[in-house]
Order: C-alpha cells, then structure tokens, then sequence
C-alpha cells in the first residue's frame, strides 16, 4: 500500500525557490481531502532549508545526505531521489515546474515504468483517483490526466497554479537524516542557468496594475503608473504591449511572460485571452476595467467595472488618493 505524498524542495546556494511550497501547498490541498500526510524531501544536507521547511504542516522533512548533492546533476539528484521513493513507496511524487526539476524528474519517473504529468494547473480527487488538468499549445486547450497503473504518480505543477501562501503553517516537523547512494556522476556542473535577468521581480509584489490594448497609446500608460504608484505596486502588461516595446519584455504577465499571484491584480483595457489568463488568474482579488462587457477577463474577475478606462482610472485614483489622504 502506497503512503503519502512526497514534495520535492528546490533549493540553491541556501536559498529556496519559492515556487517548492506552490507545489507544497497542492499536496497538502490534495491531503487533506484523502487523509493522508505530507512529507518533504530536501537533497543535499543543508540545516537552513530543512530549519525554514520545519515551518510548515509536515509529516516529516526527509533530509537525503551524500556529499554528490552538494551541486545539482541529474544523475545524483535522481539516484538520491529513487532510493527515497522506494523505501517510502509515497502515492504521490509532487514536484514545482522549474528548470532543474524539468531536468531530473522525467529521469526519476522512467525509473519507475511512470510518466510524469508534467506542468499541471489544477487537480481534482474524486472515486479515489486524482485528475490532473495541464495546458497544452500555449494555454488554448487544457488536457485531463489520469495516471493508470500501480505505484508513485509523479507531478509537477505550474508556477501561479496554487499560492505558496497557501500552504499550512505547522509546529516544527521533524528532519529525518538519510544517507542515500549515488552512482556515477557523468558530468561537470557549470555554473547555475539564470531563468531571466529581470528590472523587476512581478512575482514578488502584492498589487498590480496591468494594461491591454485599450490603453491606446504609449503616452497613457502614465495613468496606469500614478494608480500603481498610488497602491505601492507595479505596473505590468499584457503581450501586445511589450511587443509593441512600450513596456519592457520583463514587465509581461502571459504564458510566455511571467506568472503571478499578487494579492491584488487590476487589469485596465485587457480583454482577458487565455494567454494572458493563464499568468494571473490565481491573484487574491481581480479588479477588470473594460468596455467590452463580453470581454473574458470578467469570466475570472472578482469586481468588473464595464466602462471607458480613461473615464475609470482618474477616478479611483482620485479616490484613492483621498483615502490616503
């Protein structure tokens, strides 16, 4: 009988990638509607990620320790991987959606006759199974997975799919050293890739002021900056925008920009494509401001406000600035 759920923790040079407790927070999300207990796998000894871990609602934090960990190669993250999930026969293998896990975890899965349903959006649990939701050719169509067959399901899931501050707090879980065998290494790391070189981080703000098509020309984005810089967020935009070098590339929210989950998100003039839908939809509050009252962004909206932006946006700025005084 299988046992739980294992959640890979990202981490380098000391430092988590924050998008280990996105994929956390599905596999408690998915715990607790089957019963069953969470446990986290961190490679590589290294007391700050299993202390900053220990915060969390686990079961354990299985701590893997061969000094091959101490840089990442597929061949010893994927040895030190294996022996874990053999000796813990988890359910489920959840795993954030980055570069290196796109690296290893397909590696790890063919060791167990798996696939691995890769880059996932959403799951359901129902009749004692999980579907897994993934998107396919650039977010136009979502496909359903069922994994078939005996043994652990391995996922990853996409980044802004769950809200890393979704995941439960706990009182301290505790760290089970393991010392794992590693193979061969057939390769010499470099140093780390660099995902991007970014102005600005969007992941990182809690408000943002996004703009479309409707904004008309380069020289209105400044309405859109005052209201950002009113609400201490960032201005961003959807992919016309940038392609039409308005903005700069590192400010576009979409399938091929950034993905983010600000606890405040106003969209001005964007019509909501799929594309763009599929980089923000899992903001806290989602605020549309558009003429088209058929426009897909309010088919997510938490507040809708059908009208001409350049009419709506001086107006609550102009509100806003009176709450603030």
């Amino acid at each position: 009988m299988s046992n739980g759920i294992l959640v890979f923790i990202e981490h380098r040079q000391g430092a988590i990638n924050r998008t280990s407790f996105e994929a956390l927070a599905a596999a408690q999300q998915l715990a607790a509607a089957g019963g069953q207990e969470v446990s986290a796998v961190v490679l590589g000894a290294d007391p700050r990620i299993a202390g900053e871990v220990s915060g969390f609602r686990l079961a354990r934090i299985i701590s893997a320790e061969n000094p091959k960990l101490a840089d990442y190669t597929p061949d010893a993250y994927a040895d030190a991987f294996e022996q874990i999930v053999r000796e813990r026969d988890p359910q489920y293998v959840f795993f954030p959606h980055t570069y290196l896990v796109r690296d290893f975890a397909p590696k790890l899965a063919a060791r167990f006759g798996k696939g691995l349903v890769s880059d996932c959006i959403r799951m359901k649990a129902e009749g004692g199974s999980v579907t897994f939701t993934r998107r396919l050719f650039q977010g136009k169509m979502d496909a359903d997975v069922v994994a078939r067959g005996e043994g652990a399901v391995f996922a990853t899931f996409q980044s802004g799919a769950y809200r890393a501050d979704q995941a439960e707090r706990g009182e301290g879980a505790a760290v089970e050293s393991v010392q794992v065998e590693v193979g061969e290494i057939r390769m010499q790391p470099e140093a780390p890739f660099q995902e991007v070189k970014q102005a600005v981080d969007l992941t990182k703000t809690e408000v943002i002021v996004a703009i479309g098509r409707g904004i008309k020309s380069q020289e209105n984005i400044a309405l859109a900056e005052r209201l950002a810089q009113l609400l201490g967020g960032d201005i961003a935009a959807s992919r016309p925008i940038c392609d039409a070098g308005w903005l700069p590339i590192d400010r576009q929210i979409g399938s091929s920009g950034q993905t983010v989950a600000p606890k405040l998100y106003i969209a001005l003039g964007i019509s909501g494509a799929i594309q763009h839908l599929v980089g923000m939809k899992n903001a806290g509050t989602i605020v549309a401001v558009n003429k088209d009252a058929e426009a897909p962004i309010f088919d997510i909206a938490d507040y809708g406000i059908v009208g001409d932006l350049f009419e709506v946006v001086p107006a609550l700025t102009e509100e806003i600035q009176k709450l603030k005084g």
